[in-house]
């Protein structure tokens, strides 16, 4: 059987080891041997412990980032309710899978304070996404999309810091919230505070069962007996 590339072996064996004992404990000597070559080839695909972080987050986790930002380049694309659920189900999916490789940096204070300049250095960090989702939300805010008024930063915060506390709350529990109905209900809430009224492109029904009305901008027909017009696309 073929070998794989040495920086392929170099990334497999630094999650491997970023999931079991920790990024604190992972050493580049430990993932050298693990992945089957010398300290110095390791070095040679990245020039630090914190890059090679980096990389596992970007190759081996849900490709949170990538996605905040391909939705910021085109705005418009697909609903809301689409995208905020695809959103909150990969950072969802993403915190739950990096939550126990960061841990344990919180053990180790003065360790952390090194880690936290590399990626400042960087341009990285768990703000990062956060930044990220601002960025998107503006801009569907900039289309009309967003309600003129919404604080979408304090928006991109409660979606995010809601799948970090997920990732978080249940750790220690015997099973988490399903990813994608956690991500439903709360792409749905989150629309409800932000969406215009009505949102252009959302005619979604509240998720089956949750007995909610629709939220602000989700096409419903008028309640019965009111004088109100059905909204378009309703009948």
């Amino acid at each position: 059987m073929e070998q794989k590339p040495a920086h392929v072996r170099i990334l497999d064996a630094a999650h491997e080891l970023m999931l079991t004992v920790g990024l604190a404990r992972a050493t580049t000597k430990e993932i050298a041997k693990v992945a089957g070559c010398s300290e110095a080839a390791l070095y040679k695909y990245f020039p630090s412990k914190e890059e090679l972080f980096i990389q596992v987050l970007h190759e081996r986790l849900p490709r949170l980032t990538p996605l905040l930002r391909s939705l910021a380049a085109e705005p418009g694309r697909r609903t809301l309710l689409e995208n905020l659920t695809e959103i909150a189900r990969q950072a969802a999916l993403f915190y739950e899978q990096s939550f126990p490789i960061a841990g344990s940096l919180y053990a180790e204070t003065q360790l952390k304070r090194r880690h936290d300049e590399a990626m400042r250095q960087m341009g990285s960090g768990p703000h990062v996404p956060i930044e990220e989702l601002d960025a998107y939300l503006r801009a569907e805010q900039a289309l009309g999309r967003i309600a003129a008024g919404a604080d979408t930063f304090a928006a991109a915060s409660l979606l995010l810091g809601a799948c970090a506390q997920r990732a978080f709350a249940y750790d220690a529990a015997d099973s988490r919230p399903d990813a994608a109905e956690f991500a439903d209900r709360l792409a749905r809430t989150l629309l409800a505070g932000i969406g215009q009224a009505p949102a252009p492109g959302i005619d979604q029904a509240p998720a089956p069962g949750s007995g909610q009305a629709p939220a602000p901008g989700i096409d419903q027909a008028p309640a019965p007996g009111s004088d109100q017009a059905p909204a378009p696309g309703s009948e």
